[in-house]
């Protein structure tokens, strides 16, 4: 989940009044942070009337935790002398900004975690010496885009987090260096639509959560790159159809969330489940479902594959109005009529065509 959102607003003003602000500080309000031992390889520190980044931290720091304060820049030589870093958690503090050079020194880093600041944007060159970093959060900030220029060293990132910023538009292969790359979370943005190549290069990705964006559209050759993708969250969208075929590459799929789009036909095809050992997940629940004969080639689809169905009860009827507000998968299929052209439903052509006894009265 997005547990920035649960945090201390970055819009809270300070507490401390201007008077106040304009006094010496005294010396315990110069170094809020803890002394370090010479030989320490961890330094944390979440103290509230933190404004400077602290300095004079032995070499050989192995992680950096310093976040819940009030610090809003970090000058560019921070980090120099610290040639061991690997991680740095750096969330919940007030970063407007970072320097373009602040990780050069400091090419060990692994982890580096920014959830919960007000960047607005970042350097092309933020990460060009970052050849190591494995996972990268920057969840719960302003940033309004992300220059491929980004990625252009991360070969070995296995998580990506941008979810709760303003994103509107992905450039295209932007992630296409990103061939390490496992999970990509681009949930709470204002993507209405991706670039057909907007995957291109995630060979590897495994979990895609694109949930709460206002997505309306995605092209059918989307998915393409990403055929070892395992969960893919596309809930809290305005998706109203969906490619015929561009979810079928994904067949290794564990878990599918449609839920809370705008859809309304079963005429698109599902990725047949691997086995019966590892059953879909499958929600589609809080969409105006239409149960016509679409539908009832999907039922029939349903019960003869390995398809767990979430939120059964949810999963409702909005026409015709003989099963409005029923139960999709209480339905027979022999209830639901068969009016709409034959056309290829979920899975393969070949287990869609309808029975004999329903044949003549298509």
């Amino acid at each position: 989940g997005l547990g920035w959102k649960k945090r201390r607003s970055p819009g809270e003003p300070h507490l401390l009044p201007p008077l106040l602000l304009a006094l010496p500080l005294p010396r315990s309000w110069g170094k809020p942070c803890p002394p370090v031992p010479r030989n320490a390889t961890v330094f944390v520190c979440t103290a509230p009337d933190l404004y400077v980044f602290p300095s004079g931290l032995p070499g050989g720091i192995l992680s950096i935790s310093v976040e819940f304060t009030n610090l809003s820049t970090m000058g560019e030589h921070a980090l120099q002398g610290l040639p061991l870093l690997q991680e740095l958690h750096l969330s919940s503090n007030r970063l407007q900004c970072l320097p373009a050079g602040l990780l050069w020194p400091v090419p060990e880093l692994r982890v580096l975690d920014l959830t919960g600041n007000l960047l607005e944007d970042l350097p092309p060159e933020t990460f060009c010496a970052s050849r190591l970093l494995r996972h990268l959060v920057l969840g719960g900030n302003r940033l309004g885009r992300l220059q491929p220029s980004w990625f252009q060293s991360l070969g070995a990132l296995q998580w990506l987090d941008v979810s709760g910023n303003q994103l509107r538009k992905l450039p295209s292969h932007c992630f296409l260096p990103l061939r390490a790359l496992q999970s990509l979370d681009l949930s709470h943005n204002f993507l209405s639509s991706l670039p057909p190549t907007a995957l291109q290069g995630l060979a590897q990705l495994e979990r895609l959560n694109l949930e709460g964006n206002g997505l309306q559209v995605l092209a059918e050759e989307t998915f393409q790159p990403t055929r070892g993708l395992r969960y893919l969250f596309l809930q809290n969208n305005s998706l109203s159809a969906l490619p015929d075929a561009a979810l079928v590459p994904l067949d290794q799929l564990d878990t599918l969330d449609l839920s809370h789009n705008a859809l309304h036909a079963l005429d698109f095809r599902l990725p047949e489940p691997p086995n019966s050992a590892n059953p879909l997940g499958l929600d589609l629940s809080g969409n105006p479902w239409v149960c016509d004969c679409h539908a009832a080639r999907f039922l029939r689809w349903l019960r003869s594959r390995p398809v767990h169905l979430y939120a059964r009860n949810q999963t409702l009827c909005q026409a015709p109005p003989e099963h409005r507000n029923q139960s999709l998968a209480t339905l027979a299929e022999s209830e639901l009529g068969v009016s709409c052209p034959l056309a290829p439903g979920p899975g393969k052509l070949e287990s869609q065509e309808l029975p004999p006894s329903q044949v003549g009265k298509a």
